[in-house]
């Protein structure tokens, strides 16, 4: 039975770290990665729950059509 846990547990970690750097491998600017122009967001609503940290996006220029991440927001305090 520990046999079966080991086993079962490395192939959770390998899954883990292949889906780790197929996340970090997602392009994160919002430009197309082909011709450079801006991508249209595309929303679903299932996506949006089962995957909240990739966004669907659309090049209207080429068609290019896959999943980013979203880029991250940088708040800046200003204290007056």
């Amino acid at each position: 039975m520990i046999v079966v846990v080991v086993l079962f547990a490395t192939v959770l970690l390998r899954g883990a770290i292949v889906l780790t750097f197929v996340y970090l491998m997602l392009p994160t600017k919002r430009e197309c990665p082909r011709c450079g122009e801006p991508l249209t967001l595309i929303k679903h609503s299932i996506m949006r729950r089962v995957l909240p940290v990739v966004e669907h996006r659309w090049c209207l220029e080429c068609g290019w059509s896959g999943v980013v991440r979203p880029p991250q927001s940088r708040v800046i305090n200003r204290t007056t």
